[in-house]
């Protein structure tokens, strides 16, 4: 496949502008997701494929509303279109950028405002008109050509559904001249302040006058600009007595002017409008103050019921089958460190993360199905203002509820959230909220604690303790973002800006690109992470220093040689291998450490080795207690928890202090690699994820040593 080296597409438009299906429509299974350099803005890129055999790439660029930048996404947006006007930096010269601007049709005076912006830096466009079928159902009459003609550019139309208009926009790529002629400039910048501008573009050394204009109002997204220029621009506002703010809405105004008659021009109305739209009609539900709450609650509920439960039966067929390939390299190679290596190293990591595909992809079907029918911008109306006294986005509240399914695609679903402060607050504090993977963790320790008969009043003692620990993870959450806003700086206004979309059916095969590729980027990004921590945390379990794991295998074989027993020989030299192993010397280690919390050096392994998955935390004490086969169950552990004696104290270990203290922990501790590397992945850099991790053990410890110290 021959990549046309010399031109790039990026589309530019609106939210909801359909810019996403054309999108999809253009580079099918071509596109991958990465970040802009520099910024955890998310990058989507294509290829589309032109009748001639060869292809160009095309970028989607983030929706926004305006060239005047409030955001990070819209920032990459502006730095983007500004070098494409400036030759490259480097030896290789970039491809020459061509924009195809996509707009709704139904909303086309509203969305020709960010047109006219990108028209004015002089580049290459063309323009893509969606819903026309919406426009039709409202009686619109549509004229393209006469549109074409007062614009000055080409104008397709574009059905995202069965990908009409997209034959034609590839003829026309093909055809495309080297020295195409740019989008008419039909808004002067500099008529706004003329001598202002002027001196300006001088300063800037830049022949286009909006370029010029939007750096002096922007500077703190242009990097490139010098000193020199910096204190030029500063000294131009000071001489003009020019208000940026004053210029903005003089610059809003005077596009719109301009706008409105072209729009009355080309698009009429056929008879009268109807009365009410079938979206106004259900907005007077899904947006009522309590209906609309009630319907937002319960369907957050089916889509953490669906996340928690539709997906066990895939992940256990994924754990079988992850279980049967270790039993399968087990029988098939020798015994040995290869196939110990294969089947406990390589196959353990590769399953824990395969495991979580199903709840990845669950919920961002849901995601996805909820963007496509429209709702999703209503979900956000309807929880902003209550999120927003936390330091939150109204779309946080999908990462905070679907927590309680697994932090890995709930932090994930924060690219939704366009404010990087409130999108880095949700992935902070979302692994606070109780997963499904402490639910073992917390029936064994609630079971130690709490008899099966106790109730209160009709209900069960111990499932009210459990929720209790789910209330306290969405709690703390909620509280860690109201302190988190304080300490991380707003560098932008957070404004909730929005378009509610006509309600429409879903597009599945954009369902399916979504879901596809958040699948893969967690796959490829997250999982290289979570492989690579799996193979440590093997190494330091399977090997210890020197001869100790050969040493303590010899003493059992030989203590227990005449035993009548040997069902639990695997189990005790199990045990024996991992205490003598680096992870067993490291819970050694640390005892001093957890011992004021009333945990033993058997807690500490299990606490350490329970960093691959929280619920390993049960399977480790099993092996350490070296239960046999039958007993191994959760009923078993419990036993031999609540028979374990201290030999320092010569107390009980699980006292109610104790597993209280332990509970405490789990619920607050990160506790889990996996989270750890999407936390790295979602910000680009070790620094938060190391920060969140220090900052969750330590609020746990403090926590689990205050109940055991006072009540202990």
């Amino acid at each position: 496949m021959t990549i046309n080296q010399t031109i790039q597409i990026a589309l530019v438009g609106n939210p909801n502008s359909g810019k996403t299906s054309i999108f999809n429509r253009m580079t099918g299974l071509s596109q991958k997701v990465g970040n802009f350099p520099g910024v955890t803005v998310e990058r989507k890129e294509g290829l589309l494929s032109l009748p001639d055999g060869t292809t160009c790439s095309v970028v989607d660029l983030p929706g926004t509303y305006s060239l005047h930048p409030n955001s990070p996404d819209e920032r990459v947006v502006l730095q983007f279109l500004a070098q494409s006007l400036e030759p490259s930096k480097t030896q290789q010269p970039h491809p020459k950028t061509i924009i195809l601007y996509i707009a709704d049709l139904t909303n086309l005076q509203r969305h020709l405002l960010l047109f006219s912006q990108v028209a004015s830096l002089g580049l290459e466009m063309a323009l893509g008109i969606t819903m026309g079928d919406l426009a039709e159902e409202k009686n619109l009459l549509f004229d393209k050509n006469k549109l074409a003609e007062k614009l000055g550019v080409p104008v397709f139309m574009f059905n995202g559904r069965n990908g009409e208009g997209l034959e034609a926009l590839r003829h026309w790529v093909q055809n495309l001249s080297p020295n195409a002629r740019p989008a008419n400039i039909w808004f002067e910048a500099n008529r706004l302040a003329p001598e202002f501008v002027n001196e300006l573009q001088q300063n800037l050394q830049t022949s286009n006058p909006y370029l010029a204009l939007l750096k002096a109002q922007h500077t703190e997204v242009f990097s490139d600009l010098n000193t020199t220029q910096s204190q030029a621009i500063e000294a131009a506002w000071q001489r003009h007595q020019v208000k940026k703010l004053t210029l903005q809405i003089q610059e809003t105004l005077a596009r719109f002017g301009q706008i409105a008659p072209i729009v009355q021009a080309v698009l009429t109305q056929k008879n009268a409008p109807l009365a009410a739209s079938f979206t106004g009609r259900v907005d007077r539900i899904l947006t009522h103050k309590i209906w609309g709450t009630l319907l937002f609650l319960g369907l957050l509920l089916l889509i953490f019921q669906a996340t928690f439960d539709w997906a066990t039966y895939p992940m256990d067929a994924i754990e079988s089958l992850f279980a049967w390939l270790s039993g399968w390299i087990h029988e098939t190679l020798p015994d040995g460190l290869l196939a110990n290596f294969l089947a406990d190293g390589v196959l353990a990591g590769l399953g824990g993360i395969v495991v979580f595909v199903p709840q990845i992809a669950i919920l961002f079907c849901f995601i996805a199905i909820l963007e496509e029918v429209g709702y999703m911008a209503r979900a956000v109306y309807l929880s902003d203002s209550l999120m927003r006294r936390f330091g939150l986005n109204g779309r946080s509240i999908v990462s905070i509820f679907s927590g309680m399914a697994c932090a890995i695609p709930a932090i994930m679903a924060t690219r939704t959230i366009s404010n990087w402060r409130e999108r880095l607050i949700s992935i902070l504090v979302t692994p606070f909220v109780s997963c499904s993977a402490r639910i073992p963790v917390y029936t064994v320790l609630v079971a130690l604690v709490v008899p099966a008969e106790t109730s209160w009043f009709f209900f069960n003692a111990q499932g009210l303790i459990l929720l209790g620990l789910y209330l306290l993870g969405i709690f703390t959450a909620l509280f860690a973002a109201y302190v988190l806003r304080f300490f991380i700086p707003a560098t932008d206004m957070s404004l909730l800006t929005m378009e509610l979309p006509v309600y429409r059916p879903p597009i599945w095969s954009n369902v399916l690109f979504m879901v596809w590729a958040k699948v893969k980027d967690f796959l490829w990004e997250a999982g290289k992470v979570i492989l690579g921590i799996s193979i440590l945390l093997w190494f330091m379990a399977s090997f210890g220093p020197g001869n100790s794991i050969a040493d303590a295998e010899n003493d059992i074989k030989i203590r227990l040689q005449n035993s009548p027993d040997s069902s639990k020989l695997p189990s005790i030299l199990a045990a024996a291998r991992l205490e003598k192993s680096y992870v067993g010397h490291v819970g050694k280690a640390i005892e001093p450490l957890i011992e004021p919390l009333g945990f033993d050096w058997k807690i500490g392994i299990a606490l350490l080795s329970s960093f691959a998955a929280r619920e390993v935390f049960i399977g480790t004490l099993a092996t350490i207690y070296a239960i046999g086969s039958e007993e191994n169950s959760e009923e078993g552990v419990r036993s031999r928890m609540a028979k374990d004696i201290n030999a320092k104290t010569q107390k009980p270990v699980y006292t109610v202090a104790t597993s209280v203290g332990l509970m405490l922990f789990y619920a607050f501790a990160m506790q889990c690699m996996s989270t750890f590397a999407v936390v790295r992945r979602e910000t680009n850099t070790w620094r938060y994820p190391i920060l969140q991790f220090i900052s969750m053990t330590a609020l746990a410890y403090l926590s689990s040593l205050f109940v055991y110290q006072c009540f202990g």
